[in-house]
């Protein structure tokens, strides 16, 4: 592709009127899809039929890599209201799956017709596999690893002890005469198998919050496979769902969820209250773009009890890969002023975030973080 070619792709067929940029077979049919998607001066490009959103859908994947294809079929969901194609099973089958088409037939899950729903649920479930099959290990090694360190005991089994911490209590017992140091006592890792920390997900189902609420999903997921943590998982807008019980199938979980609506956090904070049974042995993560519809102040005197009784307590602005999102700076501040941090959090970096509060080791580095 020369210079010319690619400019006059890049600006559309109104950019060269006198048709002086030829372009080969090949990128005809690239500029056509191209153009039925982005000329401004057409809307809805792709025709009513579904001959013709077929077309272009098979279309895109034979120019485009299936990262492109993505963006741009989600760009064709928001630029010509598309969202009928996904209530046919035929088109819904050939459409490249990702995060965003997840949260699309999220928030469309009430309106599918029956005969889509099991394609819809197939969708999802892929999607969901891949994320499970990349960020599984990760999240669990994380936090087994940091429970394994929190509890500690004077009576452990051989492959329980933590030979680092057993030999730096021990080491007034040198004996030069063995060149040796003579334990007095040992000192193992926690014990696997019980429940040692209690995590709450309390999830924003506000439209912005979509792909959030995937990987929310997900990970919470995940975490109920683990006899180690007990979840919670509630999902809320000016309504509470507390949809714990379908943590162990993730596509039950997603479908639960009720996309859109107002958003009343007061609310949502309170009812977590009555979930904690040990403060201290809790974690709160609050994923919201924390614009409050409810009491700002009561709001904010339950995230201040709850800090106080000694849960730890983060909200996380957006958990995805998209960056930062638009979010309530003023109350993020607030929160702040209440040492509770507000930040975005990257998949990949979410066991991480998960291991630094199982150790309390406190959320600084996430706050100060581009992600």
């Amino acid at each position: 592709m020369d210079h010319l070619e690619k400019w006059r792709l890049i600006l559309g067929k109104k950019a060269d009127p006198e048709g002086q940029a030829v372009l080969s077979e090949g990128f005809l049919g690239m500029d056509g899809v191209l153009e039925a998607l982005y000329d401004s001066d057409r809307k809805g490009g792709l025709g009513a039929s579904s001959p013709n959103v077929n077309r272009w859908l098979g279309d895109i994947r034979k120019y485009f890599p299936s990262s492109i294809v993505q963006v741009m079929q989600k760009d064709a969901l928001e630029r010509l209201n598309l969202q009928q194609i996904l209530t046919e099973p035929e088109l819904l089958e050939i459409i490249e799956p990702d995060v965003n088409l997840v949260a699309t037939l999220i928030s469309l899950n009430k309106v599918l017709p029956e005969q889509t729903k099991e394609t819809a649920r197939a969708v999802i479930r892929k999607v969901v596999e891949d994320l499970e099959k990349r960020l599984r290990n990760p999240l669990r090694q994380a936090i087994q690893g940091a429970l394994n360190r929190s509890v500690r005991n004077r009576r452990p089994k051989f492959n329980e002890i933590d030979w680092r911490r057993t030999i730096r209590a021990n080491l007034k017992n040198y004996q030069p005469a063995y060149n040796s140091i003579i334990p007095e006592y040992l000192i193992g890792h926690g014990r696997k198998g019980q429940s040692l920390k209690e995590i709450i997900l309390l999830v924003d189902q506000s439209g912005s919050m979509a792909n959030s609420i995937v990987y929310a999903g997900v990970f919470g997921s995940v975490m109920a496979s683990m006899r180690s943590v007990k979840i919670h998982f509630v999902a809320f807008d000016t309504n509470i769902a507390d949809l714990s019980a379908n943590l162990q199938d993730p596509v039950d979980l997603l479908f639960g969820v009720q996309l859109g609506g107002g958003t009343d956090i007061n609310q949502a904070l309170g009812y977590a209250q009555g979930l904690i049974c040990i403060p201290s042995d809790t974690i709160l993560l609050l994923i919201s773009d924390l614009f409050e519809g409810g009491s700002e102040s009561q709001m904010l005197k339950k995230a201040a009890s709850i800090k106080a009784s000694g849960v730890q307590i983060a909200v996380l602005l957006a958990l995805d890969d998209q960056g930062a999102p638009a979010f309530d700076r003023s109350m993020a501040a607030k929160l702040a002023s209440l040492d509770i941090p507000a930040f975005t959090c990257s998949p990949d970096r979410f066991p991480e975030l998960m291991e630094a509060a199982i150790k309390k080791a406190g959320f600084g580095k996430f706050v100060n973080s581009p992600t």
